[in-house]
């Protein structure tokens, strides 16, 4: 299973991309919203993750390569949030990419194809995305593919610690009219 944007292909992960996908998350600047950085074996265990995903749902988080350079820049997908609140269950569209692709509209880009497939091909009634509530750049791109924010649906992350400043999330949701 792949897609492809003009300037992306959204493809199954293989294993000489962890290398990359751990130098993603070992960027501070990545991870600023997302938490600590993560050691390659954390970044290997999140992978089996993903790849068990689309085992037992049949979607997940695909790996992004840039059409002109192939090598994987991050991830954009669909995945199923593994704490309880008040919009589960749902499924969320995400994406993290390598800091270098930032602003160039790559996220959109690749967002849009995997919010339409989602819809359009696995029949999914609506989907949801979530971040830290200061995330803005996150929060653009949810905006731009059509999700709304409803503060009443804004959230604390049952995972993390009540001081944690990430804990604070607001929660975007996208219904199609059809």
């Amino acid at each position: 299973m792949h897609l492809t944007t003009d300037r992306l292909i959204l493809r199954q992960w293989r294993d000489d991309d962890l290398a990359a996908f751990a130098a993603i998350n070992q960027d501070p600047a990545v991870m600023r919203y997302l938490g600590p950085v993560m050691t390659i074996d954390q970044t290997s265990a999140m992978l089996e993750r993903i790849r068990l995903s689309w085992q037992s749902n049949g979607f997940g988080l695909f790996a992004v390569a840039r059409r002109d350079s192939l090598g994987c820049i991050g991830y954009i997908g669909l995945a199923v949030p593994r704490f309880e609140a008040h919009f589960m269950p749902c499924v969320e569209i995400g994406w993290r990419l390598a800091s270098q692709h930032w602003g160039q509209g790559l996220a959109t880009e690749g967002a849009l194809t995997v919010r339409d497939w989602a819809i359009n091909t696995l029949k999914l009634p609506t989907l949801v995305s979530l971040t830290v509530r200061d995330n803005l750049p996150s929060r653009r791109v949810m905006q731009k593919i059509g999700l709304t924010h409803n503060p009443a649906d804004d959230f604390d992350h049952p995972l993390l610690a009540a001081d944690n400043p990430l804990r604070p999330h607001v929660l975007y949701r996208y219904t199609p009219s059809h």
